[in-house]
């Protein structure tokens, strides 16, 4: 019968080192590592600083994260915000969707004198002037 010896791993961490060891000698002899561990020591203050900090800021996203109350105070808040936005933009809808129910509908026709009614329009002075204030705005950008 056949034995066959396997070795534990303590023994086998040692063979490991010892062959390791003289490859990162060889490493750290080089002049080129060297130089980047000089680098390295002398940039560690920096780098502990830098940690602590991210150190810092992550703990402070992991309680921001887990703070069941902070998050729904914040989609509160962002719902108090876009609310009005909604509200605004499905009247605007809703008026577009009218006017174009009533254009579709009416077979009037609009001759000079119908325009020139519709000019005196307070509603229509409002989006002349708004076109004239974007076409300037336009222009001026244009010459720069």
């Amino acid at each position: 019968m056949v034995e066959a010896t396997i070795p534990n791993a303590a023994e086998q961490s040692s063979a490991e080192q010892r062959v390791i060891k003289p490859d990162v000698l060889d490493q750290l002899l080089q002049p080129e590592v060297q130089e980047a561990l000089t680098q390295l020591v002398e940039q560690l203050p920096k780098l502990a600083e830098m940690m602590s900090l991210l150190t810092k800021t992550y703990d402070l996203a992991q309680q921001v994260a887990s703070d069941r109350v902070l998050i729904q105070d914040i989609v509160g808040g962002f719902k108090e915000v876009v609310k009005p936005l909604e509200e605004k933009a499905k009247g605007i809808a809703s008026a577009v969707i009218e006017a174009n129910d009533r254009a579709e509908q009416s077979e009037a026709t609009i001759g000079l004198f119908g325009m020139l009614k519709l000019l005196k329009d307070p509603e229509l002075q409002r989006m002349l002037r708004f076109g004239q204030a974007y076409l300037d705005i336009v222009a001026e950008r244009k010459k720069q």
